[in-house]
């Protein structure tokens, strides 16, 4: 009996001594299943303003990247964190390009991105929302509200990912980034305070 005592005392304490040694579980990350990457190539953040106040010239700020967190349930679970290259702005017309990245505007030798971060959002009707965040630019920040109409419903590719769309766009005054251009005719301004961006965004996950 006495022998039988220890033996059981013994394999009480081994086991223990493995439980104690055994490495924790790593902490569960739910987050990371949620994570959607933009995809670069089929993305554009277009931008539109009054010229001479009579006509619109359009164009687009550059490749855009950076990553959303989404469940693909619940539009109340978007945080997006987006990042646009200025230094690729293209309005199709050369020199109003050079002189949209000179020192008048986006000085993108100083200043070559752009970037929103959100920080709420608010429910719409059926596929539309409001973003609200921070938005960087010609370093400054303001918080902006986009109007996103999405995501689409989530479309399976044939790697086994999976891929949504959606549409968001604001209004901004430029002057209110340091966009300062103020060359005047006798109608009025070259170019107008008011831009209004659109972003058409597809996301992978």
């Amino acid at each position: 009996m006495k022998r039988l005592s220890v033996m059981l005392i013994a394999i009480c304490l081994t086991a223990a001594t493995a439980s104690a040694q055994k490495p924790a579980a790593a902490p569960s990350s739910p987050a990371a299943g949620n994570t959607w990457k933009v995809d670069t190539g089929h993305s554009t953040a277009g931008f539109s303003v009054k010229h001479m106040m009579v006509a619109t010239v359009r164009g687009t700020l550059g490749p855009i990247s950076g990553t959303v967190e989404y469940d693909g349930k619940d539009v109340s679970t978007i945080k997006a964190d987006i990042k646009i290259d200025v230094t690729k702005i293209n309005t199709g017309s050369a020199p109003r390009d050079k002189d949209l990245r000179d020192g008048g505007f986006f000085e993108v030798d100083k200043y070559p991105t752009m970037t929103f971060k959100s920080k709420t959002v608010q429910p719409g009707a059926a596929g539309t929302f409001k973003m609200i965040g921070d938005l960087t630019m010609h370093g400054v920040t303001k918080e902006v509200t986009l109007d996103v109409e999405g995501p689409s419903p989530a479309v399976k590719v044939q790697n086994g990912g999976l891929k949504v769309g959606a549409t968001a766009t604001t209004k901004i005054n430029r002057r209110d980034f340091g966009l300062n251009y103020n060359s005047v005719i006798e109608a009025g301004a070259v170019v107008g305070d008011e831009v209004t961006v659109t972003i058409d965004i597809e996301l992978n996950k």
